[in-house]
């Protein structure tokens, strides 16, 4: 073995897992690095071919059999053919060979298909032409053959070739324009930089003339996530180190947008880009009906074997008796006669599991899947869940949990962007304690008589105007914001006068709603210029600052800042955030008038931001630089380094003023969330935003109401008491009423309960998971659960994206085990929609990361209502029908076959013929109740949507409870019994045809199987509420194709059999003039009991979706009366 290799694993695992970072070192232009710098180490890295097929010519058989045969019921249905093949079987190995050759084949040639697509995808996307520098030139050549270390030239909207760092640009300030929707779905363009000593180099010969090294780590899947440093070598000096993030790296599959063109150099090639590493698929998500299905599935497993142990210990109970074991006309061989008891025994109870197996329907796999594929669409198409504004439509990324939709019972939803439009618009800042309100600014746009600027309180004093100005330029300052520019690709720009009307550019609305409100107070910001910012301010001068360090907005500081210079050569820190990470961190300023006027803010709803600035001495500038810079270039733990170097530098500061901006709620909001509730759903929110903020949106959506009670766990109420007193003192709040408002009592809108409300904060939250001393933290987390159990909403605030799961973890994993649902639109939501049952993405305004992890996608969240009250009902009700249907009609088509053998001596006669055993669940019974499981509508939509509550019908997996699987087959039992001995008794009376024969087994059997089919068809017909005429030609259809079909079989010689014991019978049993009054009769007797039981459990003990249903009946009858009298009456009077 390799040593490096050894070594390498020895200090990966010695070392640990959490310090080790791997990392890999390319050379630009493959040029070694100049003597004694450091070693040229040649790194084997894989081509540039991408391969996203799973087969090729020479696996796929093998491959695909394998993957087909390791679900359980193809491999059960595989050793069962086997069997049949082995030994001496009552029936046909076609019996069972031939569905499972229909099902493999079927799949075979659907993934062979699409593999082959892929196939071919991947070739003309390995052949395009990528045009590369190869000493001094340009050269064109396959992207396939592209190596890590090239220095490739990409050209307006062209794509990404694989993933490159950025050198150089045709444009002067070295940044470029992408696209990265084909990797995650945003359209806006993002801007990225050149490194900085490389961004001269605009010809072919100076980019060949580089001489660098890039160390970077190796290969991640995070698309927004890059550590790397690039060392520069200049003539006979130090190279110069210069930091690479994200902003530096071109992504694969990104295009390239307002640019003339770019250089880059590869870093990471074919299966190593990140969009290839994207290709995995997310962890798999079980819906609670297929756990249902799977727990099914072992029952009758169970039975299964139950019936052959039977049947094998009877056998041979019955054949003890003499003359029985061998009759004269069947006598055995010297060698049957000498074989062992227990491997005779053995082989016959292997033949009655064989004779038995149809119980399990490997059909019900297909027609699941089918469903769940074919179902999904009616999401995608449907038109109410289509946003004209946006032009989207909502997203099915996975079909496996459509049903999951009609189960949910706590939804957690983010508030900005999810509940609220994430549209913001200015609406106040406050200065030294003075107020100032622009007319609304929004996008861009002036709202109709806007004009001038608005002062509340009176004009500070001269004293106080430099920190008036101080604090517009900071907001002028402190953001990441691009300044969109005309569409001619390096063209003439507009001129700086021009300003007041820049479109802005950022992927946060706050930071555009803000710099375009201290547009309308005098201070206008142009653009970021050869790394100079310039700003006009109230006198219409144009003032220019040096952008020396950017320190980057995370979710974990809730801050961000700049560090500028001005033309006078002084430097600032302008920093601004939450108030909770700014207030901790101020050391002057009017922080007791500024925090009333932020919570005041609060309250009414609008997000606030509190801005502070310190001045730094060159000395302290130096020593900054010096430590951002180290925490830069680290490869190993930068992420931790440069958080501390933030916190370090981000202290003493002097507190200018706080903003507010309002983000408007969404259309129709509150009325989900109401129809939400009702439907005894319970709506979580989880925010960063501050408490007062978030209280006041919940109350403008509906979640809380005014006779709400709020009950506080937050940081502010544990430092007055201990975490144990408030969580006692609320769970005696919450239980001293005697009702308890569980899903079950409680609906939402109960006006004789206490409506309780929880707000929660971050902080309380990590108390709460944070295990205790004594190892334990059991108990506080049962209390807290028990707490939320009895409150009808639950708001948390101050949520890291962390924390967020680990809400949704801990009420996913309590005792009830109840589905949940996460819903939001951010990159800091992926975490809880991954962790939840069903996770939901709103194609918003932050990017498309949560739409792309989600298992659906919505415009807006005003469609949660439809997608949970009606797609998810009906999908539920269809599918556990489906479920329910399949094992009872198989149940109806194996008992009889039960039945026979007692009459048959355990012999292992089989009561149908091949054909009936084969196609029963693949043709005669499987089309209805696929177009069922598609097209039921038991209310109508507009009932599901109007009245909420049905949705509490099918709460907790209703349809699928053991009550209601053991009445299906208590059902399928009755039935069997009905058709097994209503026919015995017809042919005990020696029925006779009118040429005078007798009917043999091979008619009983017909018998019994006509009427089974007939009786199971018709009984989903029965079930069906909602028809067209799809489903009279699907079920009517089938019935006719099952009568041709045994008149064919049974009226015609067929040349490949090499015996017919089926001719004439079917057209012999239809000649009969009691077998169609046996038939007749059985399915009317098999039909009336399930029709009595609906009626009476109707009239007795109806459900809410039952009274609904008895109502539109006796609408619908109604009306038809009233026309008809209406036609009469204008008959008559003619």
């Amino acid at each position: 073995m390799d040593c490096s290799l050894v070594r390498t694993l020895v200090h990966r695992y010695c070392a640990g897992e959490e310090n080790w970072v791997d990392s890999r070192t390319i050379y630009v232009g493959h040029r070694e690095p100049p003597p004694g710098a450091e070693a040229y180490i040649l790194q084997r890295h894989p081509d540039n071919r991408i391969v996203s097929s799973k087969y090729t010519f020479w696996n796929f058989i093998p491959k695909n059999l394998f993957e087909q045969f390791r679900r359980i019921a193809n491999f059960y249905f595989l050793i069962i053919f086997l069997v049949q093949l082995i030994i001496d079987t009552p029936t046909s190995p076609v019996t069972s060979g031939l569905p499972l050759f229909f099902v493999i084949t079927v799949t075979a040639i659907k993934q062979g298909y699409e593999d082959w697509l892929r196939h071919k995808a991947d070739n003309a996307m390995n052949q395009c032409p990528v045009h590369f520098i190869q000493h001094g030139k340009l050269v064109r050549k396959q992207s396939r053959r592209l190596r890590v270390g090239d220095i490739v030239m990409v050209k307006e909207d062209e794509t990404f070739p694989c993933d490159l760092i950025f050198l150089s640009s045709s444009r002067a300030d070295g940044t470029c324009h992408v696209t990265t929707a084909s990797l995650d779905g945003e359209s806006s363009h993002k801007t990225h930089y050149a490194v900085q000593d490389t961004k001269g180099f605009h010809t072919e010969e100076d980019i060949d003339g580089l001489h660098a090294t890039i160390e970077c780590e190796q290969p991640q899947p995070d698309l927004y996530k890059f550590v790397g440093r690039i060392n520069v070598y200049n003539d006979r000096n130090d190279p110069v180190v210069r930091p690479l993030g994200s902003e530096n790296l071109l992504l694969r599959g990104a295009t390239l947008k307002n640019t003339e063109k770019i250089f880059g150099v590869a870093v990471y090639t074919g299966m190593e880009t990140k969009m290839a590493l994207n290709y995995q698929s997310k962890s798999q998500k079980r819906s609670a009906v297929e756990k249902s299905m799977n727990v099914f599935l072992i029952v009758y497993l169970c039975i299964l074997v139950s019936k052959a142990l039977i049947n094998t210990v009877l056998k041979y109970v019955w054949q003890s008796e003499p003359f029985r074991d061998e009759p004269w006309y069947n006598q055995k061989t010297e060698s049957e006669r000498q074989r062992n008891l227990f491997l005779r025994a053995f082989t016959d109870f292997l033949a009655f599991m064989v004779l038995f197996n149809y119980i399990i329907p490997v059909s019900m796999y297909v027609t699941v899947e089918m469903q769940k594929f074919l179902g999904s669409y009616f999401i995608t198409w449907d038109e109410e869940m289509f946003d004209e504004d946006s032009g989207e439509g909502p997203l099915v990324n996975t079909s496996d949990l459509n049903e999951e939709l009609g189960q949910v019972e706590y939804v957690f939803t983010d508030k900005t962007g999810t509940l609220t439009e994430n549209n913001m618009e200015f609406k106040e800042c406050c200065i030294e304690g003075h107020v100032y309100v622009p007319h609304a600014v929004c996008n861009g746009q002036v709202l109709p008589g806007a004009s001038g600027i608005d002062m509340i309180d009176s004009s500070p004093g001269a004293g106080a105007r430099e920190r008036e100005e101080l604090f517009f330029r900071a907001l002028c300052l402190c953001h990441t914001i691009q300044v969109k520019d005309d569409d001619d690709v390096d063209g003439p720009r507009k001129s700086p006068d021009s300003g007041k009307s820049c479109v802005y550019i950022s992927s946060s609305p706050d930071e555009v709603a803000l710099v375009e409100g201290v547009q309308r107070l005098g201070f206008t910001y142009l653009r970021l210029k050869d790394n100079y910012m310039e700003i006009v301010n109230r006198e219409n001068d144009v003032e220019r600052f040096e952008l020396l360090e950017i320190l980057s907005f995370d979710s974990v500081r809730r801050r961000m800042s700049v560090i500028v210079k001005s033309a006078t050569g002084e430097i600032y820190l302008f920093c601004k955030g939450a108030d909770s990470s700014i207030f901790p961190r101020v050391i002057e300023g009017k922080v007791d008038q500024i925090r009333a006027r932020v919570e005041r803010n609060a309250v009414e709803g609008l997000r606030t931001l509190c801005v502070a600035y310190k001045r730094l001495v060159p000395e302290e500038y130096e020593s900054v630089c010096a430590l951002l810079q180290a925490a830069k270039v680290a490869l190993q733990d930068r992420e931790r380094k440069l958080a501390e170097a933030y916190e370090h530098i981000e202290k003493d500061l002097i507190l200018l003023g706080a903003t507010a901006v309002e983000d408007r709620l969404q259309e129709k909001a509150a009325d989900t969330i109401e129809a939400l509730q009702k439907a005894g759903i319970k709506v979580w929110v989880l925010t960063g935003d501050k408490m007062e903020t978030a209280a006041a949106t919940c109350y403008a959506c509906r979640l809380f109401r005014r006779s709400t009670q709020l009950l506080e766990l937050t940081t502010k109420r544990i430092e007055e008491q201990s975490l144990h007193d408030v969580l006692f003192e609320l769970s005696k709040t919450v239980l001293r009423h005697s009702g308890s408002l569980t899903r079950d009592s409680f609906s939402g809108l109960s006006a004789d309960m206490q409506d309780y409300g929880l707000i929660i904060d971050g902080a309380a939250l990590s108390l709460i998971m944070k295990p205790r001393e004594d190892g334990s933290c059991g108990n506080y987390r049962e209390l807290f659960l028990e707490i939320c159990r009895n409150c009808s909403a639950v708001l948390c605030c101050r949520m890291a994206p962390l924390q967020k799961a680990q809400i949704v973890k801990l009420i996913k994993l309590s005792k009830e085990h109840p589905i949940t649902l996460a819903i939001g639109d951010g990159a800091n939501d992926v975490s809880m929609i991954l962790e939840a049952h069903v996770g939901i993405g709103v194609i918003g305004k932050e990017g498309r990361q949560a739409a792309r992890n989600s298992d659906y996608a919505v415009p807006k969240f005003k469609h949660l209502k439809k997608m949970l009250l009606v797609h998810g009902h009906l999908y539920y009700i269809r599918i556990s029908e489906l479920v329910q249907y399949f094992f009872y009609k198989n149940v109806c088509f194996i008992f009889p076959q039960f039945l026979y053998q007692f009459f048959c001596g355990f012999s292992q006669q089989t009561l149908y013929d091949t054909a009936y055993l084969t196609l029963y669940n693949i043709s005669f019974t499987s089309l209805p109740i696929l177009l069922y499981s598609l097209m039921e509508q038991h209310v109508s939509i507009d009932t599901l949507r109007r009245d909420p509550s049905l949705y509490r019908d099918i709460a907790k997996n209703a349809l699928l409870r053991w009550r209601v699987f053991v009445y299906w087959t208590f059902l399928g039992v009755f039935d069997a019994l009905v058709f097994f001995f209503g026919a015995y008794f017809m042919f005990e009376n020696t029925t006779v045809t009118s040429n005078g024969q007798i009917f043999g087994n091979w008619t009983f059997g017909t018998l019994v199987f006509t009427v089974m089919v007939f009786t199971v068809t018709l009984k989903l017909a029965l079930d069906t509420h909602y028809w067209t005429w799809i489903n009279h030609f699907v079920i009517w259809g089938s019935l006719l194709f099952y009568v041709v079909f045994s008149l064919l079989w049974g009226g015609i010689i067929w040349p490949f059999l090499s015996y017919q014991r089926m001719y004439y019978v079917f057209i012999q049993l239809l000649s009969s003039g009691p077998a169609w009054l046996v038939i007749v009769l059985l399915i009317t007797v098999s039909l009336l009991p399930d029709v009595l039981k609906k009626v009476v459990c109707r009239q007795l003990w109806p459900s809410a979706t039952e009274r609904v249903q008895t109502k539109s009946q006796c609408l619908s009858v109604e009306q038809s009366t009233i026309f008809m009298l209406s036609q009469t009456s204008s008959s008559l009077s003619f």
